[in-house]
């Protein structure tokens, strides 16, 4: 596997994007903010012993949840959500290399409006638009609150354009594999291989208590981005993520042999990506360095 890099540019993103060389990277991830309409907030909670608490745990103890802190991260609130989005799609457009891929991670609520925008940022960018969009991809899971007025929304919408519509890396082979729905009616080889996965992806999001956990909300699964990484980009390519948050594709690309850009403004974010990514990289550049210095 070949030596990876990772660079943390703490920075606003449109200004770091524009200081990165043309056709630079060969992966793109974003999972932006989602436009709630709310302050999203790290939370950090124990559990205490208590024969009266509000939840179960092994063994059928009870225990109690304590918050020991909140802090806001960032406020999900824009009065023009797509003119906010247009200039840094532009710029991703940009820097994505010939037969580079961008995946645009965003929910049922806006999905619609962004890939018209997606469409239009690839055609005026010079390339083939709507023919630059290969799939949508559900991220589906089963887990949080119920609604009890409308089906419960237990899906994110991922957004898959390409640099060339018929030019793209593309390693359906590299993917991990899945349970078949139904393995008595593929035979036992079959269903000990498992199959490729379609464009549903079933996949838990991170355990509020799993080893993945970092604290940060919206937090996405490592396990999603593998996926993208190993199948979209080769050993050694640059995948880059401008809205980085935790740095779950950072791990996901350094763990699979790829170099990392990770852009933040945000320093808590920052500093959470340092310390979640110092085991494959003990001094990644600067807090404030620029891209191309």
């Amino acid at each position: 596997m070949p030596s990876t890099s990772l660079r943390i540019l703490q920075d606003d993103n449109l200004t770091a994007l524009r200081a990165l060389p043309n056709a630079s990277v060969e992966l793109i991830y974003i999972d932006p903010p989602f436009n709630t309409g709310v302050t999203q907030k790290r939370t950090r909670i124990r559990t205490v012993r208590d024969a009266d608490g509000d939840r179960t745990g092994f063994g059928g103890n009870r225990y109690r949840t304590e918050t020991l802190a909140s802090a806001p991260i960032y406020a999900d609130i824009f009065d023009d959500y797509l003119a906010f989005l247009r200039p840094r799609m532009i710029e991703a457009h940009r820097v994505l290399a010939p037969t580079g891929s961008l995946f645009f991670h965003i929910d049922p609520r806006e999905v619609h409006y962004c890939k018209v925008m997606l469409d239009e940022v690839f055609a005026q960018a010079g390339g083939a638009g709507r023919a630059c969009f290969q799939n949508e991809i559900i991220w589906a899971y089963d887990y949080g609150a119920r609604a009890t007025k409308r089906w419960p929304a237990k899906h994110d919408n991922i957004l898959w354009y390409t640099k060339d519509p018929k030019h793209y890396t593309f390693h359906l082979d590299a993917s991990d594999r899945i349970p078949y729905m139904a393995p008595g009616l593929v035979g036992a080889e079959k269903a000990a291989r498992g199959k490729t996965p379609t464009d549903v992806w079933w996949h838990t999001i991170v355990p509020t208590n799993g080893k993945e956990k970092t604290g940060y909300p919206t937090q996405k699964p490592l396990g999603i981005l593998e996926r993208i990484v190993r199948v979209h980009s080769n050993p050694g390519d640059t995948v880059l993520d401008f809205f980085a948050g935790s740095g779950t594709t950072g791990e996901a690309a350094l763990r699979n042999g790829r170099n990392a850009i990770l852009i933040d403004q945000n320093p808590e974010a920052c500093a959470v990506i340092r310390k979640r990514l110092a085991k494959f990289d003990p001094a990644p550049s600067p807090n404030k360095q620029r891209p191309g210095q």
